[in-house]
C-alpha cells in the first residue's frame, strides 16, 4: 500500500469561469512549497495529491503544506487498487489502536463498481468489527471515521486523520497591499490576515535613526523575512522618516504629534503603493486599543489618504487574539523585542484621543516644506526584496 497525501481546497469550490486562476495560483503555491523535498505532485478529477516522497519527510511536508493559503484541510492516506478486500484491509489498518467506536464514509466517483456507497461502506464496517474484537460502530461521534475516497482511476484512497490548513485564497489572487509594518505584535498580523485573503503584501517601514537604533531596524527586517513563509514573496521598503520626525515635534502641537505623523505616513505609504502597484494600504489599528486608534483619530489618519481605501483587518481584535496569531505566524518572539520603533519617540505624555480633523489638518499645515520632505524621503528609501523559501 502506497502512502499519499491528499490535499482539499475550500473556498475554490465557490468561484465561476475565472476559478482556473485560482487553482493555478495555489497549484504554483503548493510545487514552491514542495521544492525541498522529494515527491510529485499531481492532480485528477479535482483532487489533489502529493506522491512518492520519502517516509521521513512527511512530517515536514506536512507541516508546509498546512501553511499554504488556499488549502482548507489535508489527509496522509493509503492508495490501493479498488478491489474490495484491498480496501477492507486498508480501512482497518486505518483504525488506531485507542479507538473505541468508529464509523466508515465512502464516496464512490467511480460508477463501474457493483456496490453502492452504502452497501460498501457496510461491507467495510463489517469486516473490520469481525477482525478488532471491543471496538464498537459510532455513526455520530466515533472515535474515528474511516474514509474510503474511490475513484475514476482505479484506485481509492483511504484515511481516517484530517490536518487543518490555513485556509482563506492563493495567495496573489487578490491584488496587492501596501502593509505599514512596525515592530509590533499588530501589522504584521495584520499582513498575514490580508495575505490569507490572497493578497500580495508589499510593506513599508518608518525608522528614525539615530533616535532609534539598528537594532529596532534589523527586528521589523527579521518580521518580514518571518512573514514570507506564509505570505510568500516581499518587499519591504524601509523611509527615513527622522527629519519629518523633526519637523513634527519642532512645529506641531506636541498632543498631534501622533496624529499628525500617522498622517504623513499614510501619505508617503500610498505614493509608494501607487509606484508599486498596490491597490490598497494595510494597517494594525485595533479599534480602542491606543489613544490614536479611537473612531476620531482613526478619522482623521484615514483623511490624509487621496484615493485608496485603507484595510484593517484587526479593527475588532483584541490583543490577546492578535498576540495569539503572532505565535503561530512566528512573529511574537521578535515582535517582544525591547527595540523602539520611530512611534514612540518624541511620544506626548497626553496625546489627543479624540482629535477633531479640522484641528488634525491645520497642525500637519504647520509643516514647511512638507512636500520635499515627503519626496526626499521616498527618493532615499531602502528597497530589501525577501523571497519565500
Amino acid at each position: 500500500m502506497e502512502k499519499v497525501i491528499l490535499l482539499r481546497y475550500g473556498e475554490l469550490f465557490l468561484k465561476g469561469r475565472n476559478r482556473s486562476s485560482f487553482e493555478s495560483a495555489l497549484i504554483d503555491s503548493i510545487k514552491r512549497a514542495l521544492a525541498p523535498y522529494e515527491c510529485t505532485f499531481c492532480r485528477t478529477q479535482n483532487r489533489y495529491y502529493v506522491e512518492n516522497y520519502r517516509h521521513e519527510q512527511e512530517g515536514r511536508i506536512v507541516g508546509r503544506l498546512s501553511e499554504i493559503f488556499g488549502l482548507s484541510s489535508l489527509s496522509v492516506a493509503v492508495k490501493v487498487r479498488s478491489e474490495y478486500e484491498e480496501m477492507y484491509a486498508a480501512a482497518l489498518a486505518a483504525v488506531p489502536s485507542g479507538a473505541r467506536t468508529f464509523c466508515v464514509r465512502v464516496k464512490r466517483a467511480d460508477k463501474r463498481m457493483d456496490k453502492n456507497s452504502m452497501q460498501i461502506a457496510t461491507e467495510a464496517g463489517g469486516y473490520i468489527l469481525g477482525k478488532r474484537q471491543g471496538l464498537g460502530v459510532d455513526l455520530f461521534t466515533p472515535d474515528c471515521t474511516v474514509n474510503i475516497d474511490i475513484r475514476e482511476n482505479g484506485y481509492a484512497y483511504i484515511y481516517s486523520g484530517k490536518t487543518e490548513c490555513a485556509g482563506g485564497m492563493p495567495r496573489g489572487t487578490a491584488g496587492g497591499g501596501m502593509l505599514l509594518l512596525s515592530g509590533g505584535f499588530d501589522s504584521p498580523v495584520a499582513g498575514y490576515r490580508m495575505a490569507r485573503r490572497g493578497m500580495k503584501i508589499t510593506a513599508v517601514h518608518y525608522h528614525s535613526y539615530p533616535h532609534t537604533g539598528l537594532q529596532a531596524r534589523q527586528k521589523v527586517l527579521d518580521i518580514a523575512k518571518t512573514m514570507t513563509r506564509y505570505c510568500g514573496d516581499i518587499r519591504l521598503i524601509v523611509v527615513s522618516f527622522t527629519k519629518i520626525q523633526e519637523e513634527i515635534h519642532r512645529r506641531c502641537d506636541g498632543d498631534f504629534m501622533i496624529t499628525v505623523m500617522r498622517r504623513v505616513m499614510v501619505r508617503i505609504a500610498e505614493r509608494l503603493a501607487v509606484a508599486n502597484g498596490c491597490g490598497a494600504l494595510i494597517t494594525g489599528e485595533s479599534l480602542g486599543q491606543v489613544a490614536s486608534q479611537t473612531v476620531a483619530g482613526i478619522t482623521s489618519t484615514e483623511d490624509a489618504v487621496e484615493t485608496l481605501p485603507v484595510f484593517r483587518p484587526l479593527i475588532g481584535m483584541d490583543k490577546y487574539e492578535i498576540m495569539d496569531t503572532a505565535e503561530k505566524i512566528g512573529t511574537f518572539d521578535i515582535s517582544k523585542q525591547p527595540y523602539e520603533d520611530c512611534c514612540t519617540v518624541f511620544l506626548p505624555k497626553n496625546p489627543v484621543i479624540n482629535p477633531k480633523l479640522d484641528k488634525a489638518r491645520a497642525e500637519e499645515a504647520k509643516l514647511e516644506g512638507l512636500e520635499e520632505l515627503i519626496e526626499e524621503a521616498i527618493r532615499g528609501a531602502e528597497i530589501i526584496d525577501y523571497t519565500a523559501d
